[in-house]
């Protein structure tokens, strides 16, 4: 039997992309852009103006913030936490979290879908 793979990608292959820019700021707004969407997760960069935000929420997978430019502040779970540039914080599967920009911020999450309840 096989199994079904999907995979969409903005990422050429053996090529190195900078990630900070591949994704630009937008005046008053938070903009996105997925780089890869596969089964068993996706890739996307996001940056965020000052102020902009992205509401509480929960995801039924594990995510992974990596800071590219700036800082923000993360709500997981209830704890608040200062994330700069060049750091990585995991967001667990079922756990509240919320993202808010302290200044122009850029990121790129990682979510895992594999073993998603």
């Amino acid at each position: 039997m096989t199994t079904a793979r999907t995979q969409q990608t903005q990422l050429p292959p053996a090529k190195p992309m900078a990630l900070a820019e591949a994704v630009q700021y937008a005046p008053g707004s938070v903009v996105s852009r997925t780089l890869l969407k596969s089964d068993a997760g996706t890739l996307t960069l996001f940056a965020f103006d000052e102020g902009q935000e992205l509401s509480e929420h929960t995801a039924p997978f594990d995510a992974l913030v990596q800071v590219l430019d700036g800082t923000a502040t993360l709500t997981i779970g209830g704890a608040t936490i200062t994330v700069r540039t060049g750091e990585l914080v995991l967001m667990p599967s079922d756990v509240p979290h919320a993202v808010q920009a302290a200044g122009r911020f850029k990121m790129l999450l990682t979510m895992f879908r594999a073993g998603a309840r």
